[in-house]
């Protein structure tokens, strides 16, 4: 009897403990699954992190972008302030010319890009401290680049003109230019504006010195050229021609034989300068500009090369 109350409590005792084994296990395993699912929730956490971060760096990087532009449109407006200070730290100031007006700008035998302004613009570009670089086009395109900063200056042969002043600054005149009346070498008709009256002359049509021929009673024959005005002059059938002064002295350079000669000038030279767009940007610039020019004209260069390109002093203005 006391053998089977001691096995019944010893079986007691053994289920006791398999039970609590089993309960402990239980707690283990769902130990391990929270510290699993706590693992994954971090890992979980981690990879958000990561997305996040990256996230938030490709936003960083965008707004720097953005500044960085920001900054670059910036930049180009405060580089707008001094356009000496811009060209003088790149080296180089860009040059806007036609490229096809002999002996202003033009193309020689070689195609090299020559002329009076040309070298006058290398001059001026020296005194400055940098070198010139050149570019070519057509009349309003320069002057629409001119005004859109896509040149810093333009060297043509550009009178001053009270309409052109109103929307340009000038530098101080490096040239002179007046309206001169041309006859044949034998002629002596005319010896003022006023002796054009009832007089035959030639010009290209709707040419200011056709215009100004009629004013003084001229009767004007229209013609395509230079060339063919001066065809018509040489062979008699018109009395003169009216065209710009150095426009006479270039031809006289082609052509040192011509039977021609200037029979009367207008009183008021036309004034040549260097347009700037207007504004406290190009002050500067304009004053250092004016400054080469004084130099130049001092040194003598000016006449120099006024000889070289059109055969006479057109530096001064008598």
């Amino acid at each position: 009897m006391k053998r089977r109350i001691v096995n019944t409590l010893l079986s007691v005792v053994l289920l006791s403990a398999l039970f609590l084994t089993g309960c402990g296990n239980g707690e283990t395993a769902q130990s391990t699954k929270g510290a699993a699912d706590s693992g994954l929730e971090n890992s979980q956490s981690g990879e958000a992190s990561e997305e996040n971060a990256a996230d938030s760096g490709a936003a960083e990087t965008d707004g720097a972008g953005s500044d960085a532009t920001a900054g670059s449109e910036a930049g180009a407006g405060a580089s707008g302030e001094d356009l000496l200070a811009q060209i003088q730290e790149k080296g180089e100031i860009v040059v806007a010319m036609e490229g096809t007006w002999a002996p202003w700008t033009y193309h020689d035998e070689n195609d090299n890009l020559v002329g009076y302004d040309v070298e006058v613009a290398k001059l001026i570009a020296e005194k400055l401290g940098v070198t010139a670089s050149f570019v070519e086009g057509e009349w309003d395109g320069l002057l629409a680049g001119l005004d859109a900063g896509r040149y810093d200056i333009m060297v043509n042969g550009v009178d001053i003109t009270e309409e052109r002043q109103k929307k340009y600054d000038f530098s101080t005149p490096y040239a002179y230019n007046r309206t001169a009346v041309i006859v044949k070498g034998d002629y002596e008709e005319i010896q003022a504006m006023e002796d054009l009256d009832g007089k035959h002359t030639a010009n290209t049509i709707s040419s200011t010195y056709a215009e100004v021929a009629e004013s003084y009673g001229a009767e004007v024959t229209g013609v395509d050229d230079l060339n063919q005005t001066f065809e018509l002059l040489l062979t008699g059938r018109i009395d003169a021609t009216l065209n710009a002064e150095v426009t006479y002295y270039d031809y006289m350079k082609a052509h040192p034989d011509a039977n021609i000669k200037i029979a009367t000038l207008t009183s008021d030279a036309t004034q040549v300068a260097i347009p700037f767009r207007k504004g406290a940007e190009t002050e500067s610039l304009k004053e250092a500009v004016n400054q080469a020019i004084a130099e130049l004209a001092a040194e003598g260069k000016l006449t120099e090369l006024s000889e070289k390109y059109f055969g006479t002093d057109i530096s001064r203005a008598e």
